[in-house]
């Protein structure tokens, strides 16, 4: 958002055709901005290096990929995907996700072919990423891709394990199985030694208490596992098999794609679906992560998913024509970058740049890394991407069977074959709850036999046309004349079962019997609708209310007046949301009104209190008036009702904060700009407009900053002054005894708030002294100022 204030015309009432085809208070052409590394971002970088060094190594290790093959993805997913793509603070590299899809790859094709599969796929990624259709990937059900990830953390574990144990893994995971028992009788103690170190000190580096534990632990886990178990190898003279980066010359770079095209075609299929759905994942956990920093810019904390597709894609081709692995953004080192304080893509690139330093200067270093210490590692990634969250999660929703068949297809299957498989049975239990509808009879509380008592017909599940026969048969077991609640415990009707209800209803209703409509647990809900209340809503204006109005006759002249209006807006409020209130409204009555706002607004018909800020009864303590104005203390002019409302809400009610509302096209601020109340007769409403009369110096005022809406100069004068005026007016709110009292304990705070009407967007006044209205995003949470 830029800190710029907008030059102010002349005169700040002119409203000519000419400023409103050339708004005069548009801020300059912003300069072109040249790069600029922020210490954040530098810092945030170094963190996310130190995490991806070892991990790109113990993964090219885990797919039996040339170890330099890590680097050169964690390089290019830097530097390529970080400035490409399109979620900023995402951080993209070889991933763990991909550790079993490339191993068999290499196993099957070798490693030049899969190069050229990565090649490939990053085309592919290019291509979906044209068609804009990333979003369709967030439509696979989350416990799918939990399950693939645990399946791949199964198989990654299983593997690495045997390297831990001093042996060779498997290309397959039922294999590493099998021959774990043999493993198991001739461990190498070296290996396990140095492996036990490692996960010793991952485990506990994070738990270190204290002071001091707060410090270190700003450097990575990873890193110090590693490093330990590195140092105590060369320290000790341990004899292991350690990391052997051949010379950059001998480094393969990728060959013609040379398989069955069947098999080729398959692989790119994998690669794609995996790193694309990973990627796209991770840039959507990467926004909620970014969500919580307020300080950070808008677009940073909102990812393009198809920019970001086509980001991977790039990558992709580079890495693979590099020699490298196939790269996906990773979850492990974004959250580092987030909590790090990585504030733009700067941070990623020069992470990947790091990277690129170590490939070249630190060879030597690098190859003192014990094998067994990385594979150490890589297996605690695996074992972590069995997350305990995640299936408490799928329990929950009753997902537990997508995600226990899609581990073990990917465990047996592989990864296509997992997700196949998982994706057929998320399917065919979403058509297992669309279709098991059930539907019984019961007479106060006992099974139904006939006579009489109140009839109960309780329907759980999704009420289709697939069920309206066995509505329809149950529904015919209620005697004429009879009592009957019908009880709706699901959250879908369609159009066929929602008619043979009604038309059900309409019948025994005519017979004599009554019908009552109720949700899950009994609450009752509105009757279905017909054709003379289909539109009754809360909000619904009385110029498009047809609620109980009868039709005009073609000649009869248009209704005058609104009593008829007000008398049906009455009914329906009885009818349909009375039912809904009755308890809460009981409850106030008992307990008395204990709102914890007052909320000043204009008396504007367009300003819905209770809609635009989504609240009930007993929430809002309301006051409006013309022009949302608080007179100063002594300036009232006999007029103390506004006074009054705001010493009662603070002394008497303790509301914890007061907003004051104004909103655009306001009839006010208009009359304030054409026809100040000073001159001509002194009517009633001129003297009211007077307290408004300090809002228009503060714009006239060269010294006072113009406030701005969402980073723009308002559209005209009368938007200034409705801005300038919530300022204002917590002004005068200030200097009210009650209020400066209750600011100086700090219990009570003050907010601006304006709505846009034409918008129907709200917007809040930031805590910034250039007075700026930042957009409320329509998930609920505030822009950063």
């Amino acid at each position: 958002m830029s800190a710029c204030v907008p030059t102010r015309p002349a005169d700040p009432t002119r409203t000519d055709e000419s400023s409103r085809t050339h708004p005069p208070h548009s801020p300059p052409p912003a300069p072109r901005r040249r790069f600029r590394v922020t210490g954040a971002d530098l810092s945030a970088s170094a963190a996310v290096f130190l995490i991806a060094l070892p991990l790109s190594l113990g993964i090219a290790l885990a797919t039996g990929a040339p170890l330099q093959s890590g680097l050169v993805a964690a390089a290019v997913g830097g530097l390529v995907a970080g400035r490409l793509g399109g979620s900023p603070l995402q951080v993209s590299g070889p991933a763990a996700g991909l550790t079993v899809v490339t191993a068999d790859l290499i196993h099957r094709y070798g490693w030049r072919t899969t190069c050229a599969i990565t090649v490939i796929a990053g085309i592919a990624q290019l291509a979906l990423g044209c068609l804009r259709v990333a979003r369709t990937a967030l439509a696979v059900s989350p416990a799918v891709v939990h399950g693939m990830l645990a399946g791949i953390g199964v198989t990654i574990a299983v593997a690495q394990l045997h390297i831990v144990l001093g042996g060779t893994p498997q290309s397959a995971v039922l294999d590493n199985l099998r021959a774990l028992p043999a493993q198991l009788a001739r461990v190498d103690t070296a290996a396990l030694f140095l492996s036990l170190l490692t996960l010793t000190v991952l485990f506990a580096w994070p738990r270190i208490p204290g002071r001091a534990g707060r410090a270190l632990r700003r450097v990575p886990a990873a890193l110090v596992a590693v490093a330990c178990a590195t140092a105590t190898a060369a320290s000790a003279g341990i004899a292991v098999t350690k990391v052997d980066l051949p010379s950059w010359s001998s480094h393969a770079l990728a060959g013609l794609p040379e398989g069955p095209v069947l098999g080729i075609a398959a692989a790119v299929l994998t690669v794609t679906l995996v790193c694309s759905v990973q990627s796209l994942l991770g840039a959507v956990a990467v926004d909620k992560l970014a969500s919580a920093k307020p300080a950070l810019r808008p677009e940073v904390r909102r990812s393009d998913l198809d920019r970001e597709l086509l980001g991977q894609g790039a990558a992709n081709v580079v890495s693979g024509a590099l020699g490298g692995l196939p790269v996906a953004g990773v979850a492990v080192r974004s959250a580092a970058n987030v909590n790090a304080g990585g504030e733009s893509r700067n941070s990623t690139m020069l992470h990947g740049v790091w990277v690129v330093v170590a490939a070249l200067l630190l060879v030597p270093v690098l190859d003192l890394i014990p094998l067994a210490s990385l594979a150490a590692l890589v297996m605690a990634v695996g074992i972590q991407m069995v997350s305990l969250h995640h299936i408490r999660t799928v329990t929950r929703h009753r997902e537990v069977l997508v995600y226990a068949v899609t581990t073990l297809g990917v465990v047996v299957l592989g990864v296509l074959g997992g997700v196949g498989l998982g994706i057929a049975v998320a399917v065919g239990v979403a058509l297992h709850r669309l279709t098991r509808t059930r539907i019984t009879h019961t007479v106060d509380g006992e099974e139904a036999t006939g006579g009489g008592g109140t009839h109960l017909v309780r329907v759980r599940g999704q009420l289709t046309f697939l069920a309206v026969p066995r509505l329809s048969r149950v529904l015919h077991q209620v005697p004429q004349g009879a009592d009957c609640v019908v009880e709706l415990d699901g959250s879908f009707m369609d159009h066929a079962a929602f008619e043979a209800l009604q038309d059900w209803q309409k019948a025994h209703v005519a017979q004599g019997g009554s019908v009552e409509v109720t949700g899950r647990a009994g609450a009752r809900i509105a009757e279905p609708a017909t054709a003379s209340h289909s539109c009754c809503r809360p909000w619904t204006p009385w110029r498009n209310h047809h609620c109980d109005r009868p039709q005009p006759e073609a000649d009869a002249p248009p209704e005058r007046g609104g009593g008829h209006q007000l008398a049906s807006g009455i009914s329906a409020f009885q009818r349909n949301t009375a039912p809904h209130v009755r308890d809460e409204l009981a409850r106030l009555a008992r307990e008395g009104q204990r709102p914890t706002q007052l909320f000043l607004t204009c008396a504007d018909s367009r300003v819905v209190t209770s809609m635009i800020t989504s609240s009930g009864p007993g929430d809002l303590f309301v006051v409006r008036n013309v022009g949302n104005l608080v007179p100063l203390p002594g300036a009232e002019g006999g007029d103390d009702s506004v006074a009054a409302a705001i010493e009662y809400a603070v002394d008497v009610l303790k509301v914890q904060s007061i907003t004051v509302c104004g909103h655009s096209g306001c009839g006010a601020m208009q009359a304030l700009l054409t026809s100040p109340p000073e001159g001509g007769a002194q009517t009633p409403l001129k003297r009211w407009l007077r307290h408004g009369l300090p809002s228009v110096a503060r714009v006239a005022d060269e010294k006072q900053p113009w406030a701005r809406l969402a980073g723009r100069a308002p559209a005209d004068a009368v938007e200034q002054l409705c801005l300038t005026n919530v300022v204002q007016q917590l002004e005068h709110l200030r200097a009210h005894e009650s209020v400066a009292r209750r600011l100086q304990e700090g219990t009570l705070e003050l907010h601006g708030m304006y709505f846009h009407v034409g918008e129907a967007q709200a917007y809040l006044l930031t805590e910034r002294p250039d007075e700026v209205f930042d957009q409320v995003a329509p998930a609920g949470e505030l822009r950063p100022a």
